[in-house]
């Protein structure tokens, strides 16, 4: 099987309002995302690629048009967390791109969260 990543960047906002007060997380703060989308393929294209990196840009355009510097709250229809962001990118990466396979979302340089079907 082969594999491929690419990582792209974001910041943004959040707060997770539904957790106790004296949660860290409750209070409005914000993070340096990273998101990890990971593909896979047991061949290759006639180029020799899982898929072309160039192809991901659609994804890249849609974190700064939609996240990059927003409140995630606003954005997205669950709890923003690290776990429901990557299950979102993944959703949408699927969508486009079959090969999809896993979706990883940092939050701080020491946390991740992955989706993996």
């Amino acid at each position: 099987m082969y594999r491929i990543t690419k990582e792209f960047h974001f910041s943004a906002s959040h707060q997770l309002s539904h957790l106790p007060d004296d949660h860290q997380c409750a209070r409005l703060h914000g993070h340096n995302y990273i998101v990890v989308v990971e593909l896979a393929s047991a061949d290759l294209n006639a180029d020799g690629f899982v898929r072309d990196y160039a192809e991901l840009k659609p994804l890249k355009t849609y974190i700064d048009e939609v996240f990059d510097h927003r409140h995630l709250n606003d954005v997205m229809d669950t709890a923003s967390t690290g776990e429901n962001m990557a299950r979102h990118f993944y959703d949408w990466c699927a969508a486009r791109w079959p090969e999809t396979t896993a979706v990883k979302v940092s939050e701080t340089p020491k946390t991740w969260a992955e989706y993996r079907p």
